[in-house]
């Protein structure tokens, strides 16, 4: 099971959050937590991507270990940014093993991430595929069930729909299409971050200043607290940020909870 997160706030560096924290994401990519229904590390890539000056998000990713990489923990401290993501990668069995299979997705807008499986993929969710133009089909940027809910994300958000409504439609539309999948999404705007938590951990803190969404908490800091299963968390930018948690709407979904402790992990 992937392990990603979410920052929104003051400007600051995500080099604590990846790096040095005690319990970083590099920890996370190689002594994971909470690594339910199969997976030991998160070693097949990783990626961070934060909003520059200008808006559009920029990004960095490779398909190896984050622990193997000598040059982000770097750039990490160079970057000052009010909004990133960043993620490490178990990617499911059959799936490729590329830097494009690696989030964040990003367009010139929006950061994505996918902590989880589709179930059945593909054949389960060939129904809502099919609702997209055959060019965006054509130009995934990889054969993963991720990039597939990236492309069917972006295609609702160029269509006007509000980003906290197809982040809650999409879970519960693959859902339906899907039963027993995992599907903790995060959505990153420059003022926005939209999170799910659906059959899997996701936690938030929120300060004064910011707010921090993450599948494992990287520190023990006071104030963390764990998102509801099935829940939606949407924090936005102010002084001070909101955070608002609410149910996502739960189709009928028994093999949810009967997934075993020997499935595969994970894109």
């Amino acid at each position: 099971m992937c392990r990603h997160l979410a920052y929104l706030g003051q400007e600051c560096s995500p080099s604590e959050a990846v790096f040095t924290a005690p319990h970083s994401l590099l920890v996370q990519s190689y002594a994971p937590k909470d690594m339910r229904y199969g997976g030991t590390v998160n070693a097949d890539g990783f990626g961070l991507g934060w909003f520059a000056g200008d808006g559009v998000p920029v990004r960095y990713r490779r398909s190896s270990p984050l622990w193997t990489d000598t040059d982000l923990p770097r750039i990490a401290e160079t970057v000052r940014a009010r909004t990133f993501v960043a993620a490490v990668r178990s990617g499911t069995t059959g799936m490729p093993v590329t830097d494009a299979a690696c989030a964040p997705f990003a367009d010139e807008r929006w950061l994505f991430s996918h902590n989880g499986v589709v179930r059945g993929w593909p054949g389960s969710v060939a129904g809502l595929a099919e609702k997209l133009a055959v060019t965006d089909l054509l130009g995934l940027e990889a054969p993963t069930d991720s990039a597939l809910l990236w492309a069917l994300v972006r295609d609702r958000l160029r269509g006007g729909a509000d980003p906290v409504d197809v982040v809650a439609g999409l879970v519960t539309d693959v859902a339906r299409a899907a039963p027993g999948s995992r599907l903790n999404l995060l959505l990153a705007g420059e003022d926005l971050l939209v999170g799910t938590a659906w059959t899997h951990a996701l936690s938030v803190r929120a300060t004064a200043g910011s707010v921090l969404l993450a599948s494992e908490p990287p520190d023990d800091t006071a104030g963390w607290r764990p998102v509801p299963d099935r829940h939606l968390v949407v924090a936005r930018r102010g002084d001070p940020p909101t955070v608002d948690i609410t149910p996502l709407d739960t189709p009928h979904d028994s093999a949810g909870d009967s997934a075993s402790d020997d499935d595969r992990s994970q894109a």
